[in-house]
């Protein structure tokens, strides 16, 4: 059996976000008959932690030097390496792909000093950039390798959306397993400040978001709940009218849903792929965080259209799932497989 390592980035600051989509890639490499092992410090994000014990991978302490991912490789007698950080140094990549050891790197625009046999980048528009590749590597970009979890493909509608009955609109709000920027309370009070009814979800992942979220007081006619991390997810996406999320990686999984999806950038990473996702007009856009921070009302007319208007929403969530296939993972797994 072939044994696969993938070394990604997870914890409180960084979110969870390149985990979700490894998990994605090794749940197929597993359906395939490779085992799995996650090189990351998941036990910072109990969350996460679970996600990965919940699929029976196996997760060793992340390294952080050339010379300790070498020999934790060679340990580990893997066959390939997923690598999924913008935290490593360049020189982990060059050391280990100089090593003989079949390399495969997730990235998101910027290489941030990657070097692997194959670059994926798989967000929106990202085949029509031309970046400069190291020697001997091939990049595969765009939509057309966005990897979607079980969790996902399993609640994907097998037909467009379609407009739902008018009424007081759901709304699910998250981000991420941690959300690092404390985007929810700021979208709470931005919904509040519609001065429309709702039906709204906020997850907040820790007792001070919680607190945060709970301190907001919604109007007569408005309903607001805060709730903890949830592996109900994509039952919960499904459910709502509309979902509001950060504009990273999730986003794929929400068009992949057929979700009518409100983003807000969180991050100055984020703006790329923001500003390309608003632009298919499969997805609106709330603004940026600090806008929100500074002035809730500044999302309210884009919130107030999505909260009225039912055709839009289903305009926007057959969009969205017209341009995500969920068939992302296999191209990845066929060309990661492929190399050794």
């Amino acid at each position: 059996m072939k044994r696969v390592g993938v070394r990604c980035d997870v914890g409180p600051a960084r979110g969870i976000g390149h985990v979700m989509r490894c998990l994605a890639l090794a749940e197929e490499v597993k359906r395939r008959d490779a085992e799995l092992v996650f090189v990351c410090d998941a036990d910072t994000v109990p969350w996460a932690a679970d996600q990965i014990a919940a699929r029976g991978f196996a997760v060793q302490p992340a390294v952080w030097t050339p010379d300790a991912h070498l020999g934790l490789f060679g340990k580990l007698g893997l066959d390939a390496v997923v690598f999924d950080s913008y935290d490593l140094d360049a020189a982990v990549y060059s050391a280990v792909r100089a090593s003989g050891l079949p390399t495969l790197a997730i990235v998101d625009g910027d290489f941030r000093g990657a070097e692997a046999d194959v670059l994926i980048d798989q967000n929106l528009a990202a085949e029509l950039d031309q970046p400069a590749l190291p020697p001997n590597s091939i990049r595969l970009a765009g939509l057309p390798y966005v990897m979607i979890r079980d969790e996902i493909l399993g609640h994907r509608p097998a037909e467009p959306p379609v407009a739902r009955p008018s009424g007081v609109p759901d709304v699910f709000a998250f981000f991420g397993g941690t959300d690092a920027f404390g985007a929810g309370p700021q979208v709470a009070r931005a919904l509040v400040a519609t001065g429309l009814p709702f039906q709204a979800t906020v997850v907040a992942p820790n007792p001070s978001l919680a607190a945060q979220v709970a301190a907001v007081t919604p109007q007569a006619h408005q309903h607001l709940e805060v709730i903890g991390p949830t592996d109900q997810l994509a039952a919960r996406v499904r459910k709502a009218d509309l979902t509001i999320s950060a504009s990273g990686t999730s986003t794929w999984e929400l068009l992949c849903l057929g979700a009518t999806a409100g983003l807000v950038c969180v991050v100055d990473n984020q703006a790329m792929g923001y500003e390309r996702a608003i632009g298919t007009c499969a997805a609106a856009g709330l603004g940026l965080l600090s806008a929100l921070e500074a002035d809730p009302a500044s999302a309210v007319p884009v919130l107030k259209r999505l909260l009225t208007d039912s055709v839009e929403r289903e305009r926007l969530a057959r969009a969205g799932w017209e341009l995500v296939d969920g068939k992302g993972r296999e191209r990845v797994a066929d060309a990661l497989l492929g190399l050794i």
